[in-house]
């Protein structure tokens, strides 16, 4: 299952989605015109947008074996986030240019937490 998983995916604010693009992480499909990116844009990207993107990258997509997401938009879909248990894609919350991380709200370490008994 995990060997055709080549893909990382991004969700995430203008600054994070172009620094990771310029990195090398941008796939377009040219036949079915799928990106491995959403950008998000406050104030026009709705919640159920986000919600659909991370519903194709983790149960759509086959290809992607990680997605990284901006903090501040996971708590978007919350429920979601902390409802997917799926090995793959491993989903990994990371830091924005202008929302800090916060460890408290990431689900992995809130999992992490959980087997060892704190």
């Amino acid at each position: 299952m995990a060997d055709k998983r080549t893909l990382l995916a991004v969700i995430g604010d203008e600054d994070t989605a172009t620094g990771l693009l310029l990195a090398g992480i941008g796939q377009i499909n040219p036949s079915t015109n799928e990106k491995n990116f959403f950008v998000y844009q406050e104030g026009k990207t709705t919640v159920e947008q986000v919600g659909e993107k991370f519903d194709e990258f983790t149960q759509e997509r086959k290809d992607i074996a990680i997605l990284l997401i901006n903090q501040h938009v996971a708590d978007l879909i919350r429920m979601k986030i902390d409802a997917f248990v799926d090995p793959f894609p491993a989903v990994l919350e990371i830091p924005s240019k202008d929302h800090p991380y916060d460890p408290e709200k990431d689900s992995v370490l809130k999992r992490v937490k959980k087997l060892f008994g704190e």
